[in-house]
């Protein structure tokens, strides 16, 4: 057999089931992605097969190492698995290579990912939130230490516009903790207009805004999300507090 396939024996494909990969850079031997799928979806990815048209930092290391004349490497990780064993592994991984492409990260890093033991103690240790406010809760895990965090906090999500007005303040949270208060002037479209000197992301919206004021503040910074709000396995970044 040769070294070198394109695509899974469907024979194979079938006892495969879901399995979790890595997408290696060869010229360096980093691990930019990791994800989860069937069938063919790694091959899917090397060949550029998967969100084509979206001009993510995944899709343009995979250009990148195309133009340079290599392929990219893979591994899978993991395979014979069901899907939420797939996602505790993917965001396993996730933790274990920093610096991936992923946009998002894995299923229930938000709040299960790698924290230090005083991180886990302080979180579970403190006081859950009551919310007597419509609040809109934002998870900023994977950006936060790129930006201040009112930046982090404001762009981009996909999110109803008409729902996120309702909000009457909106709390950042980290790996399960309150850390940030503010309240939204506008919500917008993730545009470059709209927010200078970010990129347009189609689909997405954010918001202006300032500070909450200190009298909110005191009620739920530094207080748990309660664990109604953190069920494992919830991918989406926001959560709403209210129906």
């Amino acid at each position: 057999m040769s070294k070198e396939i394109t695509a899974f024996p469907p024979e194979v494909a079938e006892k495969l089931k879901t399995y979790v990969y890595r997408l290696i850079d060869p010229r360096n031997g980093e691990t930019f992605y990791v994800g989860k799928g069937t069938g063919n979806r790694v091959f899917a990815h090397i060949r550029e097969q998967v969100d084509a048209g979206d001009p993510t930092t995944k899709l343009r290391r995979i250009r990148d190492i195309h133009l340079a004349g290599f392929e990219v490497a893979h591994v899978i990780h993991r395979h014979g698995l069901d899907d939420q064993t797939a996602f505790e592994v993917e965001a396993a991984l996730m933790d274990a290579y920093p610096g991936l492409t992923n946009l998002t990260g894995g299923l229930g890093n938000a709040e299960f990912g790698a924290m230090h033991a005083l991180e886990i103690v302080r979180r579970y240790a403190a006081e859950p939130a009551q919310f007597q406010h419509r609040a809109l809760l934002i998870s900023v895990n994977r950006s936060a230490a790129d930006a201040s965090l009112y930046e982090a906090t404001r762009f981009a999500w996909k999110i109803s516009a008409a729902k996120a007005r309702q909000a009457e303040v909106i709390l950042a949270t980290l790996q399960g903790m309150i850390v940030g208060a503010f309240v939204a002037d506008a919500w917008l479209e993730a545009t470059t207009e709209n927010f200078p000197g970010r990129d347009t992301v189609p689909g997405r919206i954010g918001f202006v805004g300032t500070d909450a004021p200190d009298e909110i503040k005191r009620m739920y910074l530094g207080k748990r999300v309660p664990d109604e709000y953190r069920r494992p396995g919830a991918a989406n970044p926001v959560k709403y507090t209210w129906r």
